[in-house]
């Protein structure tokens, strides 16, 4: 099968290319290097040192033997995304390609502008360019759990069954997004239940919990085959903060409370869940959602469990709470369905398996390249921050471009 990855460059683009390429599929990778404009403009980098991507994929032809097809493209660009698809001629797209931080949507104007623009827009083009010129495509869009938010019932997969006033009827389930960056994700699911509606395109929305994992099989080949792992304030998950942390010597800092409940998966199960949705398309005009995740865990749980696996490699774990600079409820009702993949064959691996064997033995190894400088939050939800942080933000906003 023909499958083009958006977003080939990034942290789940780049394995999901290399686990569909040794699968015997052709694969292409499109990205416009974002992603690493932004960590310049924030200081940041991944702990794992990457290589460029056209290094990474000279190196997988030389590990594999196997050939990856380079697109340098912009997906708000639609004459780009046109030549793109029109050479590759996919029969599925994985939709990666967006910016992917809720921290960076909320750090000031120009970026929440920003990142509406991009995401919202790179989709609406290739939605166009699929109308036009790739109508049979399957177009696997990441969505995200961050979607739903944290409403007081259950949160079902994409659609909800109501009865209102003696008349029922299924509609998309109530969205109640946390930050610009999920808004921006709201958006795309609208625009591309409408494609399907009235195109009669077909999709496969993944909303996805927080993913987890250093290595994939193929990335375990040779070093140079890495992909990236973040960890600061801004590009990083809370797991991945709490292990740099734990290695590093600092307490592990939960935002409020931390009963925060969110959906939690390993990058194995990712890739498997990709494969799942390709190898069993949606029918022509069909929009369907997977809840993407296989295990729920609160901050504060997450927190208390690279405690006690650190202390098995002998690390002095503390944990802090901090001031929640988000604006979100602490503790509530969380109970989201995820079945659809299961009822495909996925089987979960769990974190608790991988914690203490991968991620907090890779972090030990990289230690070296810890900047405990980037690791506390200086983005607030609510707008308010020191003057040094406005100052700070004001300066590196100048980096970004719109158009």
């Amino acid at each position: 099968m023909n499958i083009l990855i958006l977003g080939g460059d990034g942290y789940l683009g780049w394995p999901t290319a290399l686990y569909l390429s040794k699968r015997g599929h052709r694969v292409g990778v499109l990205d416009n290097f974002a992603k690493r404009r932004w960590e310049m403009e924030l200081n940041v980098e991944p702990l794992i040192p990457i290589l460029t991507l056209h290094d990474r994929v000279k190196a997988w032809h030389s590990v594999s033997g196997l050939t990856l097809e380079l697109f340098i493209a912009d997906l708000r660009n639609y004459e780009m995304v046109k030549n793109a698809v029109r050479s590759f001629k996919p029969e599925a797209i994985i939709h990666y390609g967006e910016q992917p931080s809720a921290p960076y949507s909320m750090m000031d104007h120009n970026r929440a502008v920003f990142t509406q623009t991009n995401n919202i827009v790179g989709t609406l083009n290739l939605l166009w360019v699929l109308r036009e010129y790739a109508p049979d495509c399957h177009l696997v869009k990441l969505g995200t759990m961050g979607e739903y938010g944290t409403p007081n019932i259950d949160i079902e997969e994409g659609f909800l069954e109501i009865e209102y006033q003696g008349r029922k009827d299924i509609l998309p389930y109530p969205k109640q997004p946390g930050s610009i960056y999920h808004l921006s994700k709201v958006h795309d699911s609208h625009n591309i239940l409408f494609a399907c509606r009235t195109w009669k395109l077909r999709s496969t929305d993944l909303n996805q919990g927080i993913v987890y994992g250093v290595e994939t099989d193929e990335t375990a080949l040779d070093s140079r085959l890495a992909t990236s792992f973040h960890y600061d304030a801004v590009f990083g998950t809370a797991l991945n903060r709490f292990a740099v942390q734990a290695v590093a010597g600092l307490p592990l800092t939960v935002y409020g409370q931390g009963g925060q409940l969110r959906g939690f998966l390993n990058i194995l199960d990712t890739l498997r869940c990709v494969e799942l949705a390709i190898l069993n398309p949606p029918s022509a005009g069909e929009y369907r959602v997977f809840n993407q995740f296989t295990e729920t865990f609160s901050v504060l749980g997450l927190a208390e469990l690279v405690k006690s696996q650190g202390e098995k490699l002998d690390l002095k774990v503390e944990i802090h709470h901090l001031e929640n600079p988000r604006v979100e409820a602490e503790r509530h009702y969380y109970n989201a369905r995820h079945q659809k993949l299961l009822n495909l064959g996925l089987v979960p691996h769990r974190l608790s398996e991988v914690l203490l064997k991968s991620i907090l033995r890779q972090v030990m190894e990289h230690q070296d390249r810890i900047k405990k400088d980037i690791i506390l939050p200086k983005v607030r939800w609510d707008g308010s921050s020191s003057s040094e942080e406005q100052s700070e933000s004001a300066r590196s906003a100048s980096a970004v471009v719109l158009d």
